[in-house]
């Protein structure tokens, strides 16, 4: 069966499209594959803004008469205009489903289908403008009342979903998957050598924000200090919030690099001795599967959409914001458990592809077309 797919695809022309961003092409670009058609939707876009091909997308797209911000306006406040024209439907065929890909989320009479990526505007509104948090209220209304299905990455986004009002019996969880770039050893050297990375290192990937729970990491690394030859690489831009207080480790052993670009983090991963991420919740944890895909071990918080992808043998789970317990991890990764870790994760992450997360997709997108 061939299904039409109308997905909304604006987010690539987003300053930074991040990881949404990185869901859309990917998924986007295997469909075909999976007997879809599928066009995307976007908003009025000037003579010098970039083209579909050149934001990543490989699938047609359609343009609305609106720009972005006036086009998000109006499907959030006022219901208009409906997609279904652009889309060709009522005039014998056009897309039998829509998929809003984000919380931008388009009126139409259709089969509609809403990604939820996460809830973090509920758990800590003060991350978000005030325009930005009354948004995501609205469209998490909108997703409650309209949507037929609710795709989501993690199961921990769709326990978060269903304590936000979702019905439960909407909510499919695909997970993401993985983009992985190798990298040769000669390549990592040369990672190492240009930021003074002389010894084993234990890597943190994120923006800095106080969710990603530094400061348990870096109460953890001083409790090791003192006893380990591993050094301490942070990865990633600031984001909000302080910095926590970095200033007593031991500057020649604490390495803050900032924001890398893709083959210097994959050289990042590939070269650490253990990957650590002590975040308190995310939507889906993509940098724990990078690191394992790479052969890096990995010690990650219990009881989070992470501790589903490491499942119970291809990582170390600890309390969140427990130190003691999180340096005796990493002394473990690090040392006796580090080959049967390194094993385990590259095993596991061969489970997440992004081809089987577009075969979800088709199949999801075929029940609503069967239902029209």
């Amino acid at each position: 069966m061939s299904v039409r797919v109308g997905m909304v695809v604006e987010q690539m022309w987003q300053p930074v499209p991040g990881g949404s961003g990185r869901y859309i092409v990917e998924v986007a670009s295997r469909l075909a594959a999976q007997g879809v058609r599928a066009v995307g939707i976007a908003a009025r876009h000037g003579a010098g803004e970039p083209t579909p091909e050149e934001v990543g997308l490989t699938i047609p797209v359609l343009n609305s008469a609106l720009p972005r911000r006036l086009l998000y306006a109006a499907w959030d406040r006022l219901s208009m205009p409906r997609v279904d024209r652009m889309l060709g439907v009522g005039s014998g065929g056009g897309a039998q489903v829509v998929h809003a890909t984000t919380w931008a989320i388009p009126p139409t009479s259709r089969p509609l289908v809403v990604t939820v990526h996460d809830v973090a505007f509920l758990r800590d509104a003060s991350h978000f403008t005030s325009h930005g948090a009354a948004y995501f209220n609205r469209a998490l209304d909108i997703t409650r009342h309209r949507a037929d299905a609710v795709i989501v990455p993690s199961e921990a986004t769709a326990r978060d979903c269903i304590e936000a009002g979702i019905d439960e019996g909407l909510i499919t969880v695909i997970p993401h998957g993985l983009t992985h770039m190798p990298v040769t050893d000669s390549q990592v050297e040369g990672f190492r050598a240009r930021h003074g990375l002389t010894r084993p290192y234990i890597l943190w990937v994120g923006t800095r924000e106080p969710r990603k729970n530094l400061p348990t990491l870096l109460r953890a690394y001083r409790a090791m200090a003192s006893s380990t030859d591993l050094d301490l690489v942070l990865v990633g831009p600031a984001g909000w919030g302080e910095d926590p207080e970095w200033g007593d480790l031991p500057a020649e052993r604490t390495h803050v690099l900032g924001r890398l670009d893709d083959a210097d983090l994959a050289c990042a991963y590939a070269g650490a001795r253990v990957f650590t991420f002590p975040s308190i919740w995310e939507g889906f944890g993509l940098p724990v599967l990078e690191a394992m895909a790479h052969g890096t071990p990995v010690v990650t918080s219990a009881d989070t959409c992470m501790a589903e992808i490491t499942g119970t043998d291809a990582g170390l789970l600890v309390p969140a914001t427990d130190a003691c317990s999180l340096a005796d991890a990493l002394e473990a990764a690090a040392g006796s458990e580090h080959d049967r870790l390194a094993a385990a994760g590259l095993a596991r992450a061969t489970d997440y592809t992004w081809e089987a997360s577009a075969a979800a997709h088709a199949r999801l997108y075929e029940t609503l077309a069967g239902t029209q």
